[in-house]
């Protein structure tokens, strides 16, 4: 932890006080010229595509989620759109989703011509929800994609027990859960595929866009390879229609050096959540809001994610704001309420659980090196907020 850490947590106030949401600097510019050199290293080699770097994240990777391949890609939407096509996903097929999540997850469902089926989520872990998945399977399903929403495993074990009983694929959405783990095992190597993002807010961003898919079959990362080349094998010569998604050897390079600090990063992340927890205790806000928590497996903690009922969510939102507290609101309109999955029907009521997400969900800073204080000033902004609507909390209790 940053040695600002240390300081006293007696003082928090002042106006002046700034704790952004992310700062991705703070955990690149420490390593600028190793960065800086792994990429001259490129730069003089030429091979910029498909090059030594990319073997190795490939292999570093594959390693640390435990699974037996990992296969490169130019971004986590492009892997969930390789993993399904390598399933076979097509027309008149349909693929579970939770509406509670990033778009990309059901945006390559329909550029496949498949349909989203979006189903409800468990409200402790924002994941999908084993349950309404079952209820959800048709003769025409043909994938379920559990999302490791902010850094969380989804509760894997009934939803691989549907997929075996009914020959359903399973591709985890891991672009958030890098180095999570479900039962002693890492995200993306439960099902079968897992399909990361190293888009600079991840746990292990890059410098722009990049994403890894991962898979313990032999036959699916072998599609993979193929498909996110074009199809093309040999070189000219296309054995199947596949898109253009590489994983460029620059961005390889810089994910290289941020890998090494990966296991040390993701603890930091859960050490911050668990102060947070004490914090939280500590101003006497458990009443006022619902913390996080950790239900299945080892959580890495990509957001901290909190609810607040009722209208004080966008209130508080913006006497944060008003403070100098960076927060968001991952996410305020689920999938299946947006415009342009309006043809598939769904009324809003729907997903109870998922909507009730969106309207209370507020996100805090947290990010390896966020300090202490930093950590401080975000409680006693909120527990100011409680205090001044006679919600009997905003001091540290005795």
């Amino acid at each position: 932890m940053d040695s600002q850490n240390q300081k006293s947590s007696a003082s928090c106030g002042g106006n002046d006080r700034k704790t952004p949401l992310l700062d991705v600097m703070r955990a690149n510019r420490p390593l600028r010229e190793e960065i800086l050199a792994a990429i001259t290293e490129v730069c003089d080699s030429g091979r910029f595509v498909f090059g030594p770097d990319c073997q190795q994240l490939e292999q570093d990777v594959a390693a640390f989620c435990g699974a037996k391949h990992a296969v490169g890609c130019a971004s986590g939407s492009d892997a969930i759109l390789l993993a399904l096509m390598a399933c076979g996903i097509g027309a008149g097929d349909e693929v579970i989703t939770p509406s509670f999540t990033f778009f990309a997850t059901a945006s390559a469902v329909w550029r496949l011509g498949a349909t989203p089926v979006f189903v409800d989520i468990d409200p402790a872990s924002f994941n999908i929800d084993p349950e309404c998945v079952a209820q959800a399977i048709t003769p025409r399903t043909k994938a379920i994609i559990p999302v490791h929403l902010f850094g969380q495993c989804t509760e894997m074990a009934p939803l691989i027990a549907l997929g075996r009983r009914h020959q359903i694929s399973i591709v985890e959405d891991c672009a958030q859960a890098i180095g999570a783990s479900y039962q002693g095992r890492g995200a993306g190597a439960i099902g079968d595929v897992g399909c990361f993002s190293f888009y600079p807010t991840k746990n292990l961003g890059g410098f722009g866009d990049g994403g890894m898919l991962t898979t313990n079959s032999d036959q699916l990362a072998d599609q993979f390879t193929l498909l996110r080349g074009h199809g093309m094998r040999p070189r000219y010569y296309h054995q199947v229609v596949g898109i253009n998604s590489r994983l460029d050897s620059i961005q390889a390079a810089v994910l290289n050096v941020k890998f090494r600090h990966l296991a040390a990063w993701n603890q930091q992340r859960s050490e911050l959540a668990r102060r947070y927890g004490e914090l939280f205790a500590e101003y006497g806000l458990l009443d006022a809001i619902v913390l996080p928590a950790t239900v299945t497996g080892e959580h890495v903690w990509n957001q901290y994610t909190i609810r607040i009922s009722g209208h004080r969510r966008d209130s508080l939102r913006e006497h944060l704001t008003q403070r100098g507290v960076g927060t968001e609101i991952f996410y305020p309109a689920p999938l299946h309420l947006q415009k342009c999955f309006e043809g598939l029907g769904i009324p809003k009521g729907a997903l109870p659980e998922t909507e009730r997400a969106a309207e209370e969900v507020l996100c805090l800073p947290i990010f390896p090196e966020l300090t202490h204080e930093e950590q401080n000033n975000v409680v006693s902004r909120i527990g100011e907020y409680f205090a001044a609507c006679g919600a009997g909390a905003g001091r540290r209790t005795a």
